[in-house]
């Protein structure tokens, strides 16, 4: 979800590739209906996207790194010792009072659960916008 709304804030014509995986991810897998239903209320999608799990490769071709919880940036660091992860509410404006909050998975939970999930994201991106000079 994070992947197709970071997509759809860049500008056309961007030369910023974005990508996603997981940490404990079943590669191969397309987005949720959930997730899909978010994105299309939002003019976003996931065209051709397939879930992939995170590697080292991966990792060391990223310029920003972006976990969505803390566990998720520590297994990130023990893959690659010294790596600078961000959690994605560090990019959301002090005053929400979300800074180093984890964004829970929603995964297998009712389409609330996502919407609450997408509107965290969607205060998270004008700082990654930022971060990435946008």
């Amino acid at each position: 979800m994070a992947e197709g709304l970071l997509v759809a804030a860049l500008d056309e014509g961007s030369k910023i590739a974005v990508g996603s995986a997981g940490v404990a991810a079943m590669s191969g897998q397309l987005a949720s209906r959930e997730t899909t239903a978010i994105l299309e209320d939002r003019g976003a999608t996931l065209e051709q996207f397939k879930s992939r799990q995170v590697d080292q490769d991966l990792v060391k071709e990223a310029d920003l790194i972006i976990a969505m919880s803390e566990s998720h940036a520590d297994v990130l660091s023990r893959l690659i010792p010294g790596l600078e992860v961000n959690l994605l509410t560090d990019f959301i404006d002090p005053e929400e009072g979300l800074q180093g909050v984890d964004v829970p998975d929603p995964y297998g939970m009712n389409q609330a659960a996502y919407e609450e999930v997408a509107e965290v994201i969607d205060l998270a991106i004008p700082g990654i916008l930022k971060a990435l000079d946008c």
